[in-house]
């Protein structure tokens, strides 16, 4: 099952071009703790998921690069080939820059339709390399212009056109104190139209990264650059395959394998409204985790803390909820790694936050006219707004 990666904006470029080496890397990497024959198999079922078939003895990766502008695309090329390892095909698209780049109505009204033909075919062409297609991993920032705008246009359409395939977008949280004075107006229209139309939204917060490269990594000028390496680490030691017990790597339908559902059950919703985020939760309470264990000794961790009731919703029990992913192959250099994907509360605090600034600027009519003149109208902040509060209450009751 392949996988069909689509990089927007500067943000989205830059991260993809991280995860693939970080992939390239793991996967060739010899010092994986397992047979021969072992690393042989996780190589080639890495290479089945992200890379097409070599050219010139070099894998391609299944990927689009889509940007406002060539410049960062370019680069992105230009640091694939030069790593001498791996490399991207052809397959990128931009459009001229006019201004406006922050402006999340730009990118989904303007480019969006401007460009929609020649994005979708160039997808178009690496989903028939394929021979099994998985689905897709858009990877995009919320608060920009192209990364939010477009590429909200760009999954809505492969809703339409791949119904079927999963959609999995990765999207940057940006900043509390951002540079985009409109970055709230982005984020709230990015994720209320992604709600609808994209199966799984995975999230790395800009704020929570930046601490593990000044806390955990002791790094004291911290660069974009140590920024996407980190989570470009993070993503490879989840995406690449698990070793069966049957002796063969496998991969499910959700690359993650974990509910994303955001609301009870009917008969259990909430009412529409915030509650007040004073009370302190004494934990996040979850709809489900996944641990991914690699190397040395993983079939002795104790996993047992996550199957302890209290950290799920009560309408779904743990043994739905949990999910333990190991293999002895251990991921790049590490003797041993875990990585935790959880679907829970921890989002509630800066998803709030984020509406509510943006909320502040909306009910002052602050740059609403950057928006309405490329015709998104104040009924859609006000959609926007709804779901989104609807998303926190859901979230505050599980």
């Amino acid at each position: 099952m392949s996988i069909v990666t689509v990089q927007l904006g500067q943000c989205g470029n830059q991260i993809g071009f991280e995860v693939f080496d970080a992939l390239f890397s793991d996967s060739h990497c010899t010092q994986g703790l397992c047979s021969k024959r072992e690393n042989e198999a996780y190589r080639s079922s890495c290479k089945e998921r992200f890379f097409n078939e070599e050219e010139n003895g070099v894998p391609i990766a299944r990927a689009v690069l889509v940007d406002m502008e060539p410049k960062v695309i370019n680069q992105t090329l230009s640091k694939a080939v030069q790593s001498s390892r791996w490399k991207y095909g052809q397959r990128s698209c931009f459009c001229q820059k006019q201004g406006s780049g922050n402006n999340w109505a730009y990118g989904y009204s303007v480019h969006g339709p401007r460009h929609e033909e020649s994005v979708m075919n160039l997808i178009q062409k690496e989903v028939e390399k394929c021979d099994s297609l998985g689905g897709f991993f858009i990877i995009m920032s919320m608060a920009g212009g192209t990364g939010s705008g477009l590429g909200t246009f760009i999954t809505q359409n492969l809703q339409d056109q791949y119904s079927s395939s999963l959609k999995m977008n990765h999207i940057i949280w940006p900043y509390g104190t951002g540079e985009v004075i409109v970055q709230n107006y982005n984020s709230i229209l990015t994720l209320s139209h992604l709600y609808r139309s994209s199966d799984a939204l995975l999230v790395h917060e800009n704020d929570a990264v930046h601490k593990i490269c000044a806390k955990l990594m002791n790094i004291k000028q911290i660069s974009f650059n140590n920024i996407n390496q980190v989570i470009a680490h993070q993503l490879g030691s989840v995406f690449q395959p698990t070793y069966s017990e049957e002796g063969s790597f496998h991969y499910r339908r959700n690359p993650l394998g974990i509910d994303w559902q955001v609301q009870p059950p009917l008969s259990r919703l909430p009412t529409l409204g915030k509650r007040s985020l004073s009370e302190q939760l004494r934990f996040n309470t979850s709809i489900a985790n996944l641990v991914v264990l690699r190397g040395k000794d993983v079939h002795s961790a104790d996993v047992a803390g996550f199957k302890d009731p209290a950290l799920y919703t009560s309408w779904l029990g743990p043994d739905n909820a949990f999910n333990v992913w190991t293999t002895q192959r251990a991921f790049s250099k590490y003797e041993k790694s875990a990585a935790l994907v959880s679907n829970s509360q921890f989002l509630v605090k800066p998803l709030d936050m984020i509406v509510s600034k943006a909320w502040n600027m909306f009910a002052s009519k602050a740059y609403i006219h950057q928006y309405t003149k490329f015709g998104i109208e104040e009924e859609d902040f006000l959609d926007s707004f709804t779901l989104l509060e609807q998303v926190v209450a859901s979230y505050c009751n599980l």
